[in-house]
């Protein structure tokens, strides 16, 4: 396991086909039954974070086709909604499913178990991944994959935890039990091997979990729903960087950003 907590190497990357589909039957549903299928409870929190590193990015563009990989209900979609004509979700689980949002009925279909995305090349205008990533066997493959079915000129957006998040081989509270980060260099490495232009790299959740316990004793309100924690944030993630290391043994090595957040564009 050194390797890969070490980042030097990105665990799963590599399994065959049999490692894959074990993989993904245990991932199936695993985050559904930590809660988001109670689709009265579950509210999405992230719109302020992804609007701050993302959908600002894309001011003014309007898109024929979006793909969401792991989308789920399709909460992500709501800011950007009107300015899409057909949405697409890839996504395993039965119980994260939206009949409408807004105008749209999304177009789900459920992923291949090798990875490949089944939609011609040059297709979308739009994709998106957000923390749907690091819960897949074979990332760099898929990362691929969604470009290959992105247009030139067309848009992709990822947000992932760029740390260990644990030893995976043993069980840990709140996480799904093959969940991993995915190392910063992994990431930079697939980008340039694609030929990528890499919008903006920003990086986001330094500390987060300790903002949050302080906050919780006076907020009900998750810290990074806050404009101006998330403004805090992004200085200071980036700030931090330097400290970044992808299986932290110490709280020192632990004041670092947490996860990366890319706006990908297609070269024409």
């Amino acid at each position: 396991m050194n390797k890969y907590l070490l980042g030097e190497a990105l665990y799963g990357d590599e399994f065959s086909i049999d490692e894959i589909r074990k993989w993904y039957e245990e991932e199936a549903e695993a985050y559904a039954d930590l809660g988001s299928k109670e689709l009265d409870k579950y509210e999405y929190g992230y719109h302020p974070l992804n609007q701050l590193h993302g959908f600002k990015y894309l001011k003014g563009k309007k898109f024929e086709n979006v793909l969401g990989l792991g989308a789920a209900w399709g909460h992500e979609y709501h800011p950007i909604i009107d300015d899409i004509t057909n949405l697409y979700i890839i996504e395993p689980s039965d119980n994260l499913r939206s009949e409408k949002i807004k105008h749209i009925k999304p177009i789900y279909t459920k992923p291949n178990i090798d990875g490949a995305v089944d939609y011609p090349d040059n297709f979308f205008d739009l994709v998106t991944s957000f923390g749907t990533l690091h819960h897949i066997p074979n990332v760099s493959f898929i990362i691929k994959e969604l470009y290959r079915v992105t247009k030139p000129g067309g848009y992709i957006l990822l947000r992932e935890p760029i740390i260990s998040m644990g030893d995976w081989t043993k069980p840990r509270k709140g996480l799904t039990c093959n969940e991993r980060g995915i190392p910063l260099n992994i990431f930079r490495l697939v980008i340039k091997e694609m030929g990528a232009e890499i919008v903006n790299e920003g990086f986001c959740f330094a500390m987060t979990a300790f903002f949050q316990r302080g906050l919780s004793k006076i907020s009900k309100r998750p810290v990074y729903t806050y404009k101006a924690y998330l403004l805090f944030d992004k200085w200071f993630s980036k700030a931090m960087k330097w400290n970044l290391q992808y299986h932290a043994t110490s709280k020192l090595k632990r004041i670092a950003p947490q996860s990366v957040f890319y706006v990908l564009r297609k070269p024409e």
